[in-house]
C-alpha cells in the first residue's frame, strides 16, 4: 500500500484539528454558566457634562480651509454641468 503525498496528509491533519477545535468550543459553550444577575445597569439620571470648553477663538465662516482658488476654466465647466443637472436632471 502506498502512502498518500505529504500535502494530502497535511491537509487531513489541519482539517481534523479544525473539527476537534470546533467541537471543543461548542462543548464549552453549552456548559458555560449564565451571566450573573448582578450586572451594573445604566444610571437613570445622567451626570452633568464634565468636558471643559476650549480656550481657542470661536470658529467663523470667514476662516479659510487652505483650498487654492480654482482655475476659471474649471469653474466655468462646473457651473455648466450644474446647470445641465438642474435643467435636465441626472
Amino acid at each position: 500500500m502506498r502512502t498518500p503525498p505529504r500535502k494530502f496528509r497535511t491537509l487531513a491533519a489541519i482539517l481534523s484539528a479544525g473539527v476537534f477545535l470546533f467541537a471543543t468550543q461548542a462543548a464549552f459553550a453549552q456548559t458555560a454558566s449564565p451571566p450573573s444577575t448582578t450586572a451594573t445597569r445604566p444610571a437613570k439620571v445622567l451626570p452633568d457634562q464634565t468636558s471643559v470648553p476650549s480656550n481657542g477663538p470661536p470658529s467663523t465662516t470667514g476662516q479659510t480651509t487652505g483650498e487654492a482658488s480654482r482655475d476659471p476654466t474649471i469653474k466655468q465647466m462646473n457651473e455648466d454641468e450644474k446647470q445641465k443637472v438642474d435643467t435636465k436632471g441626472k
